[in-house]
């Protein structure tokens, strides 16, 4: 097995995750770091919690160590990541990995901060830049920011970048960038869009995949709850939620309005919990996940805003209180335990209508859900598993299953 110091690394980067206690390179790391040292571009299929980051951090910081032919004007590499705690997340690391290294500073912008604290940010030299595509794209309108000097062009999460309409601002972005850059494109998914995009920005990628869909996350154990109704799912959450063993969990709801709704319930019932989702300002957003972080919060319920954007180790348990309809959401949700190699559990509760979510999330993993119950609150009618003929009538049925969850709320409280 390869040691970092084997991937040729200068001292100080070195110093820095050795102080981070990274001993030994991920799969991801030890594949990407010496083929983008060697200035190729990549098309990179990797899983959050793989370790993705530093592998296309580390070698970029190699990279930017080389003095530019010409002072740059404008940051030499540009990390595009599709939500806001992503781009937090990346620029934290990004500092870790820069503590040795001696006027090597990084940006960070996205939406919700007032432009003007972050003019004065880009009116310092830097030579990182961590962006979201829509707050990137108002600063280049506005003429703050000179991408003629990029160097690295990385475009993180592509898939969920594209999944949230960034396709043209993100073919404008690159467009900005010269044609001489270097591009590495990471996605959990490679099909349809990410592979189209992907031959417009790179030249003769080299492709890297850690894992199949089916081989990963497997530190966490997958649970699967059938429920009767929105009271015994809200019972059975109350259930799980007195389990010692969990450290810090977090728990999926469909809507922002619910999240709120559910925080409210378990608040009363005495739980140590707070809500993220889209309708919160970044400022909470940031306090919110500041407080997960530190231990102040035991339980978050969060929308798929957070989804894609938060690593902290001691999350042991995901709760789906609902399934997402996209089976790539529902593998980010569970990701956020198991983190680094630790175990982790994701449960998840599944109504009569949620039959064709069940099925297209194992068909997706290739994973079959083993249903497990809880002494006296088993579900009165278990259903069964939907069939091809079934799906088609989940599809035309769809308007009126809608109808029927959004009823199945507004009796929440």
């Amino acid at each position: 097995m390869k040691k970092f110091q084997d991937l040729k690394l200068n001292a100080n980067i070195l110093k820095a995750i050795e102080e981070l206690k990274y001993l030994t390179p991920t799969p991801i790391q030890e594949q990407a770091i010496p083929v983008i040292l060697q200035d190729h571009d990549i098309r990179g299929s990797a899983q959050t919690g793989t370790g993705k980051t530093a592998a296309y951090i580390l070698p970029t910081l190699q990279k930017l160590l080389t003095p530019p032919l010409q002072r740059a004007v404008g940051p030499r590499a540009l990390i595009l990541v599709p939500t806001r705690e992503l781009a937090i997340q990346v620029a934290a690391e990004a500092a870790k990995y820069c503590k040795y290294l001696s006027k090597m500073n990084t940006v960070c912008i996205y939406g919700g901060v007032p432009y003007p604290v972050q003019n004065r940010q880009l009116s310092r030299p830097y030579d990182i830049l961590v962006a979201t595509p829509g707050r990137l794209i108002d600063h280049l309108e506005r003429q703050r920011i000179n991408l003629s000097q990029v160097e690295v062009l990385i475009l993180d999460e592509a898939d969920r970048m594209l999944d949230m309409g960034f396709i043209e601002p993100v073919e404008h972005i690159a467009a900005a960038t010269p044609n001489t850059r270097q591009t590495l494109l990471f996605s959990a998914t490679m099909k349809g869009n990410v592979i189209k995009l992907s031959k417009k920005l790179l030249k003769n990628p080299i492709e890297i995949s850690v894992a199949h869909e089916h081989e990963k996350h497997e530190h966490i154990e997958q649970r699967l709850y059938y429920v009767d109704d929105l009271h015994h799912k809200q019972r059975m959450l109350s259930h799980i939620l007195d389990d010692p063993s969990i450290n810090q969990a977090i728990v999926f709801t469909s809507t922002k309005r619910y999240a709120d709704t559910l925080v409210d319930d378990l608040a009363d019932a005495g739980y140590d919990v707070a809500a993220l989702h889209g309708d919160m300002d970044q400022r909470q957003r940031t306090r919110t996940i500041k407080r997960l972080k530190d231990g102040h919060i035991r339980f978050l319920v969060a929308t798929d805003v957070a989804a894609r954007g938060i690593d902290i180790q001691t999350i042991t348990h995901v709760v789906n209180f609902d399934l997402p309809p996209s089976a790539e959401d529902y593998v980010h949700r569970i990701g956020r335990t198991g983190r680094a190699g630790a175990n982790g559990i994701a449960l998840s509760f599944a109504a009569h209508h949620d039959r064709h979510l069940v099925v297209r999330i194992e068909q997706f993993t290739g994973q079959k859900f083993v249903p497990h119950t809880i002494v006296g609150m088993e579900p009165k009618n278990k259903p069964r598993p939907a069939s091809p003929s079934r799906k088609m009538a989940h599809k035309r049925k769809g308007e009126a299953n809608g109808a029927k969850r959004r009823g199945y709320y507004s009796r929440a409280r």
